[in-house]
């Protein structure tokens, strides 16, 4: 059974960093894509960053160049650096699998503010 764990949120000042973390079980995680995705108070879910099985990277315009995500296959882990960050980037965080489109977990809330 698939389950995704979410931690590493809090609150944050502008301009500062978080790293979140995901630990992944019930499937051959190295196998699958991972993502992570958002949900901003009374917005829809936006994707963030997407890791593929080859280590290549994508990123939503509005965190290229501050947000980093990267994975560990040897500790099922998930990682999302977080960097300069914004009023803007506060959301609940979720990460996600290609394993399961359905599956969610908590995710982890952020907060970005002075």
């Amino acid at each position: 059974q698939v389950q995704l764990v979410e931690s590493g949120g809090g609150l944050a000042q502008p301009g500062g960093s978080l790293t979140l973390s995901c630990a992944a079980s019930g499937f051959t995680f190295w196998a699958y894509h991972m993502s992570w995705y958002r949900r901003a108070p009374g917005k829809g879910r936006e994707r963030v960053a997407r890791i593929f099985l080859g280590m290549q990277k994508e990123y939503a315009d509005s965190v290229k160049g501050r947000f980093t995500i990267s994975r560990d296959n040897a500790r099922n882990l998930l990682f999302l650096n977080m960097t300069r960050l914004k009023p803007d980037d506060t959301a609940v965080y979720y990460c996600h699998s290609s394993y399961d489109d359905d599956y969610w977990g908590q995710g982890t809330q952020v907060t970005v503010s002075s």
